[in-house]
């Protein structure tokens, strides 16, 4: 059997935004192994004033269809002032130009749900790293 690699993120601050609650907690159990600091916002507003706040944040997963405030919207604004970092969309849709959209609109990289875990965090290292 094949052994998982471990990934240790201490000094790292990581946003999840999702409003599906047991999607996010689901996202927090495995991060939270990872040692990085996890914050969660269900909302594109909350998720830019959390960037501004908190200059630390080193990588954001953002699903893009929240209430109010979309994640693309979101993703520009917080690449607006602070383009430095990172933004992973996630998305339940996966047609060619949803992930043309996310990448026009700023984001670094672009996953599909359900969330394939092992690729998650192998992408999450490549830029955490």
């Amino acid at each position: 059997m094949e052994e998982q690699p471990v990934y240790r993120w201490q000094s790292k601050n990581i946003l999840v935004v999702e409003d599906d609650e047991s999607s996010a907690y689901v996202l927090g159990t495995f991060l939270k192994e990872t040692g990085a600091s996890i914050s969660f916002t269900a909302e594109g507003d909350e998720a830019v004033d959390y960037v501004r706040r908190h200059p630390e944040t080193d990588l954001v997963l953002m699903d893009i269809h929240l209430p109010q405030k979309d994640g693309l919207t979101a993703t520009r604004e917080i690449k607006s002032f602070a383009s430095d970092v990172v933004v992973i969309a996630q998305t339940a849709y996966a047609f060619s130009t949803n992930h043309q959209e996310a990448l026009m609109a700023g984001c670094d990289d672009y996953l599909t749900k359900p969330l394939n875990m092992s690729l998650l965090l192998d992408k999450m290292n490549g830029y955490l790293s």
